[in-house]
Protein backbone atom coordinates (compact mmCIF):
# COMPACT_ATOMS: atom_id res chain seq x y z
CA UNK A 1 0.00 0.00 0.00
CA UNK A 2 1.34 3.41 -0.96
CA UNK A 3 0.04 6.63 0.56
CA UNK A 4 0.35 10.07 -0.98
CA UNK A 5 -0.53 12.92 1.33
CA UNK A 6 -0.91 16.60 0.59
CA UNK A 7 -2.37 19.79 1.97
CA UNK A 8 -0.11 21.00 4.75
CA UNK A 9 1.11 24.55 5.12
CA UNK A 10 1.15 27.67 7.23
CA UNK A 11 -2.09 28.98 8.66
CA UNK A 12 -3.01 31.55 11.26
CA UNK A 13 -4.72 30.60 14.51
CA UNK A 14 -8.42 30.14 13.90
CA UNK A 15 -7.85 29.20 10.29
CA UNK A 16 -8.59 26.00 8.43
CA UNK A 17 -6.72 23.46 6.36
CA UNK A 18 -7.68 20.24 4.64
CA UNK A 19 -5.29 17.36 4.30
CA UNK A 20 -5.83 14.58 1.81
CA UNK A 21 -4.24 11.17 1.44
CA UNK A 22 -4.69 8.86 -1.50
CA UNK A 23 -4.00 5.16 -1.18
CA UNK A 24 -2.83 2.92 -4.00
CA UNK A 25 -1.53 -0.61 -4.39
CA UNK A 26 -3.17 -3.44 -2.42
CA UNK A 27 -5.93 -1.20 -1.20
CA UNK A 28 -8.37 -4.08 -0.87
CA UNK A 29 -6.44 -5.12 2.26
CA UNK A 30 -6.91 -1.74 3.96
CA UNK A 31 -9.34 -1.74 6.87
CA UNK A 32 -8.61 1.61 8.51
CA UNK A 33 -7.29 4.91 7.22
CA UNK A 34 -6.46 7.93 9.26
CA UNK A 35 -4.06 10.57 10.43
CA UNK A 36 -1.43 10.82 13.11
CA UNK A 37 0.73 13.78 14.06
CA UNK A 38 4.05 14.35 15.72
CA UNK A 39 5.13 17.65 17.21
CA UNK A 40 8.80 18.31 18.03
CA UNK A 41 9.78 16.44 21.15
CA UNK A 42 6.51 14.53 21.30
CA UNK A 43 5.50 11.02 20.38
CA UNK A 44 3.36 10.36 17.35
CA UNK A 45 -0.30 10.48 18.31
CA UNK A 46 -3.57 9.54 16.68
CA UNK A 47 -5.59 12.44 15.31
CA UNK A 48 -8.40 10.66 13.49
CA UNK A 49 -9.14 7.23 12.06
CA UNK A 50 -12.00 5.84 9.98
CA UNK A 51 -12.73 2.17 9.48
CA UNK A 52 -14.11 0.70 6.28
CA UNK A 53 -17.44 0.48 8.07
CA UNK A 54 -17.40 4.19 8.80
CA UNK A 55 -16.61 4.08 12.51
CA UNK A 56 -14.48 7.02 13.55
CA UNK A 57 -12.11 7.82 16.36
CA UNK A 58 -10.68 11.23 17.18
CA UNK A 59 -8.19 12.58 19.65
CA UNK A 60 -9.96 14.44 22.44
CA UNK A 61 -7.98 17.57 21.63
CA UNK A 62 -9.47 17.82 18.14
CA UNK A 63 -12.97 16.34 18.46
CA UNK A 64 -14.80 19.65 18.28
CA UNK A 65 -12.62 21.14 15.55
CA UNK A 66 -11.52 18.42 13.13
CA UNK A 67 -13.54 16.13 10.93
CA UNK A 68 -12.44 13.26 8.75
CA UNK A 69 -14.07 11.47 5.88
CA UNK A 70 -13.22 8.89 3.27
CA UNK A 71 -13.98 8.80 -0.40
CA UNK A 72 -14.07 5.06 -0.97
CA UNK A 73 -14.24 5.42 -4.75
CA UNK A 74 -11.04 7.45 -4.77
CA UNK A 75 -9.41 5.51 -1.91
CA UNK A 76 -8.74 8.83 -0.26
CA UNK A 77 -9.05 10.02 3.31
CA UNK A 78 -9.41 13.67 4.20
CA UNK A 79 -8.79 15.58 7.39
CA UNK A 80 -10.64 18.87 7.67
CA UNK A 81 -9.06 20.99 10.35
CA UNK A 82 -10.96 24.02 11.59
CA UNK A 83 -10.22 26.57 14.29
CA UNK A 84 -6.58 25.60 14.25
CA UNK A 85 -4.46 26.36 17.27
CA UNK A 86 -0.70 26.78 17.65
CA UNK A 87 -0.62 23.47 19.52
CA UNK A 88 -1.85 21.76 16.36
CA UNK A 89 1.52 22.52 14.79
CA UNK A 90 3.06 19.19 13.86
CA UNK A 91 4.01 16.90 11.05
CA UNK A 92 0.88 15.02 10.03
CA UNK A 93 1.16 11.47 8.76
CA UNK A 94 -1.39 9.52 6.80
CA UNK A 95 -1.85 5.96 8.01
CA UNK A 96 -3.44 2.85 6.58
CA UNK A 97 -3.90 -0.44 8.37
CA UNK A 98 -3.74 -3.51 6.16
CA UNK A 99 -5.05 -6.87 7.30
CA UNK A 100 -4.20 -10.06 5.43
CA UNK A 101 -5.25 -13.12 7.36
CA UNK A 102 -3.65 -12.78 10.78
CA UNK A 103 -1.07 -10.26 9.57
CA UNK A 104 -1.67 -6.62 10.39
CA UNK A 105 0.58 -3.99 8.89
CA UNK A 106 0.74 -0.23 9.24
CA UNK A 107 1.59 1.86 6.22
CA UNK A 108 2.64 5.48 6.44
CA UNK A 109 2.73 8.34 4.02
CA UNK A 110 5.41 10.99 4.02
CA UNK A 111 4.57 13.57 6.61
CA UNK A 112 3.12 16.91 5.73
CA UNK A 113 3.94 19.88 7.94
CA UNK A 114 1.16 21.97 9.42
CA UNK A 115 2.27 25.19 11.09
CA UNK A 116 -0.21 27.31 13.00
CA UNK A 117 1.26 30.69 13.75
CA UNK A 118 0.43 34.35 13.55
Amino acid sequence: VQLQASGGGLVRPGGSLRLSCAASGNIFTVTVMGWYRQAPGNVRELVAAITNGGSMDFADSVKDRFTAFRDYDKNTVYLQMNNLKPEDTAVYYCNAVSVVGLTVEDYWGKGTLVTVSS
